[in-house]
Parts: C-alpha cells; structure tokens; sequence
C-alpha cells in the first residue's frame, strides 16, 4: 500500500481568494450561500511538529455560491495560540496531544497560571448574531463571514465555569436556543455543567450540574425534543490527577485520559426544561467521537424510550491512529472504520438496548438537520473506508429503515464530512445537496463536490488549485433565512 493520501496532513502555507472556480457538471440555481469548513492546516511550527491530526492551526475555508458560480477563500484563525507559536517559532501552547517544551521556570509557572488554547479548529457556529469558530476548550474566537479576518474572541456571560466543552452545540429551532455543556475540573468536585444559550444572546444559562468523580472525554453529545443526554466513555481522568491540576504531569491533554473498560458506559438523561436528571443507564464500554442523532418514542404501553445514534468504536485506541507519524507512514495501517450503532434507553426501566444498523461504516455523520435532528429520521451521511484502507476513500449515505446504503467513490480520492442542504421546500428528508471537499491526491488539487442526496450521483464540482489538508467540519450559511443554519453537525 502507498500512502499518497498523506499530502491531505501536508501544511498549507497559501491564502488566496478566487472569485471564480472552474466547474464541471453544474451548480444548480437555488444553491446561493456559504459553505464555511475548519480544520487544522499547519502541522509544524519551525522545527516542531505536532503530534496529531487533531493538533494543527486552524484555517478556515469559504466556498460561496452565487448564480451558478463558486467562489473560494481561505485563511488562518488567528487566535492568540497561532500568534505566540508564530512569534517564538516554536509550539508555545498546549494541544489536543501536543505539549510545549518548557523550561523548569515554565512549567512551575504553567502550574499556578494553566494556559489553554484557543486554537479553534474544529467547527462553525453562530452565537449573539456572530460567527465563531470553536474547539474544545471554551475560548471561541469571532471571523468575518466575508473576509475570514479573525474579529477576536466571543466573551461569554454568565456563571458556567469549566475550561473543556464541545465544538458540537445543538440548536433547539423550536425553542431558539443553543445547548452545550463543559466539565469543571477541580478534583473530586468535578461537575459536568449543562447550560443554554437563548437566541442573540452570549449568556450561558445553568441548566443543571452534575457530579462526577473520574471525568470522561466526550467529544459531542446527545438532544432529544426534551432531554440532554450524555453519553460517558470510560476514557477517563483519575481523580487524582486533578486534585493536583491537570497540568502538573506536564502531559498533552489527552494522556491524561485512561481507557477504564471495566466501567462501561453511562448515559445520564438530563430534561430539559428544568434540568432534572431523569435517568442514568449503563452499558458495556465504547467509545465515540460523533453521536448522529437521537429522539424519542412512546410505546404502546406509555413507557418512553430514547434512540441513540452514533459512529461507535470498541475503544478509545481510534485516536492512536491520528498521530501524525502513524499516518504519514509509507505503508499505514488501516484506519478503524466507526460502527453505525443504536443504543435504545428505556427512561422506567434499567435497561439498554444494542443494535448495529449496518455494517457500512461512519464516520464525521451528518443528517438533515434542520427539520430531522432530535426526531425519527430515515438518513445519514458520513465518510467512510473500504477494507485495509488507511484512511477514508469514500461518502457513504445510509437508509435506517431497509438497512440499505449508497457511496460514492473515485481513484485516488478522499473526500471530506458530507454536508446536507435541503432543496428549497421540499417534502422528503433526503431532497437536497451533499457538500464534500475532496481531496485528489494524483493531481493534489483539491475540489468541493456537489452530489445529489436522494441518487447519491454527481451534479458537479468545483476544483480548487491546491490541495487542502483533510478538515473536521463545516456549516452551510443560506442568504435567505438565516435562522435555519444549524450550530451543531
């Protein structure tokens, strides 16, 4: 096996505008918006390299769409962790599985004053009317929809304390607010801390607390028309381990975590209107990157149950894959395709119910959000691997009810997290446009495909002349009814 997809974990060093893409195949007329995607794109700082994926400074990537025609621009976040790495040429600030090299004086220092990153690389969302990249430390940072310039950090309001949270807020449409939660770290007083956010607002509102004693890395969560849920890994921080800070190992953040299978998994099902915990259930460990949707059902007999999706592994090893030595190997390993799993919660009964709903693998899923997330839907999109591939070669589209699925895949190919648009008034879940950066390593160019989510066969695409490293997510942002872009993938 040749590793040619190993350019995607290239850094990219251009930012350019282009006012207009060549195409082929064609842009339909309806599609007019921005597609804004973030990911890492510089992996090395002078002669320091990152270790993971997950690590990179983040850059934006904007393709706008008008009258048939596409446009691109990217640029770097520039967050005060690029700036300081920038200014000293070297890795200054802690990431995901990076730690800074520090003299004894830093590191006593670090101790007293822990510096968290504010390298915002992994999703788009839309807080207090403004647009914000984010990551998982609760320092979003602002950018301009229209030049990408970074605007400075969104300052939250409020009493919700705790440094680590998701890059995955959800959006209650029918509510108009957006849910999220952090977890507080102060030894064995740590609390997961759900909060709210109601629309044009940058107030995080306490929905409720909940003790834990051995923190878990949950990268996303759960939402349902009245519950929260999450979903707790046994991919944990020892308590001890806090009771002294979490920086005094001197450890990238993630190694602080230890695998614990003999825990298992908890859910713990928090209502939504007044913050109760309603139920806590357990189940035999895994571990998640991306939950894909989750809703309720009522039985005959009255007794409500929730669904839980997700793109599930049998443990938490899927992040070894993501170091960047591992995956620039001449010859690599496979990388660990995500299961499509769904756990079913009985909310009166001690019981979890498992079952795999295909054995297409998922990963980075996508529904149609805006009219399906927290209720019954029949489709999920996500990119996926064939056997014995290093990474990722192919989209994947999955019908729940008849088991069924659909890809699309070219040589040399390996495309992005599939974006759902809906067409303009349509009445079925899937009418409506699939978004995917791809990258072509044969040409190392890279081009934003266009396919239709109903066939799952090309409409057109836009090439763009350089190969854009492999991102995490985006969001589609319609000129007309800004109200209905979605927070969360």
């Amino acid at each position: 096996m040749t590793n040619e997809f190993s350019i995607g974990f290239e850094t990219l060093s251009k930012e350019i505008a282009i006012d207009q893409l060549p195409i082929s195949g064609t842009i339909p007329d309806w599609l007019e918006g921005t597609l804004v995607r973030n990911g890492p794109a510089e992996f090395q700082i002078g002669k320091r390299p990152f270790n993971t994926w997950l690590d990179g400074m983040a850059m934006l990537h904007k393709f706008a769409f008008k009258d048939g025609v596409v446009s691109y621009a990217n640029k770097y976040i520039e967050s005060n962790t690029y700036k300081k790495n920038h200014k000293h040429n070297t890795i200054e600030v802690g990431e995901f599985a990076t730690d800074p090299c520090r003299t004894l004086f830093q590191r006593v220092y670090a101790f007293f004053n822990p510096q968290f990153t504010d390298n915002t690389s992994v999703n788009i969302g839309n807080i207090a009317d403004k647009y914000i990249a984010m990551t998982e430390t609760s320092i979003p940072i602002e950018f301009d929809i229209d030049t990408l310039k970074t605007l400075g950090h969104l300052d939250y309001s409020g009493e919700v304390s705790g440094k680590i949270t998701t890059a995955h807020p959800h959006y209650d449409f029918d509510r108009g607010e957006t849910y999220n939660y952090t977890t507080h770290m102060v030894g064995i007083r740590s609390h997961y801390k759900i909060f709210r956010i109601p629309d044009g607002s940058s107030e995080r509102i306490l929905l409720s607390s909940l003790p834990v004693w051995e923190p878990s890395y949950m990268h996303s969560f759960a939402m349902t028309e009245n519950y929260i849920i999450l979903a707790e890994f046994p991919l944990v921080v020892y308590s001890l381990v806090l009771l002294g800070g979490i920086t005094l190992l001197d450890k990238p953040f993630i190694t602080n975590y230890s695998w614990k299978p003999e825990s298992g998994t908890r859910f713990q099902v928090v209502r939504k209107s007044d913050g109760k915990l309603m139920a806590t259930r357990k189940c035999e460990a895994f571990f998640a990157f991306h939950h894909i949707n989750a809703f309720e059902v009522t039985e005959d007999d009255g007794e409500v149950k929730i669904v839980l999706d997700l793109a599930a592994f049998d443990s938490s090893s899927v992040i070894n894959e993501l170091y960047l030595d591992e995956l620039r190997q001449a010859d690599p390993n496979p990388i660990t395709p995500g299961q499509f799993r769904r756990y079913t919660l009985s909310l009166e009964h001690e019981t979890v119910e498992k079952r795999v709903i295909t054995h297409q693998n998922i990963e980075l899923p996508r529904i149609n959000y805006r009219h399906y997330n927290a209720r019954p839907y029949n489709y999920a999109y996500g990119i996926s691997v064939t056997e014995g591939e290093g990474w990722f070669n192919q989209l994947a589209k999955i019908e729940i009810a008849d088991e069924k699925d659909f890809v699309w895949s070219e040589p040399h190919c390996y495309p992005g997290e599939p974006v759902f648009i809906p067409r303009p008034d349509a009445t079925a879940e899937d009418d409506g446009l699939i978004l995917s950066v791809v990258l072509n390593a044969q040409d190392k160019t890279s081009f934003l495909l266009i396919l239709d989510a109903q066939t799952f066969k090309e409409v057109g695409r836009a090439t763009v002349p350089l190969s854009i490293p492999f991102g995490f997510h985006g969001q589609y942002l319609p000129l007309i009814k800004p109200e209905d872009t979605s927070t969360s993938a």
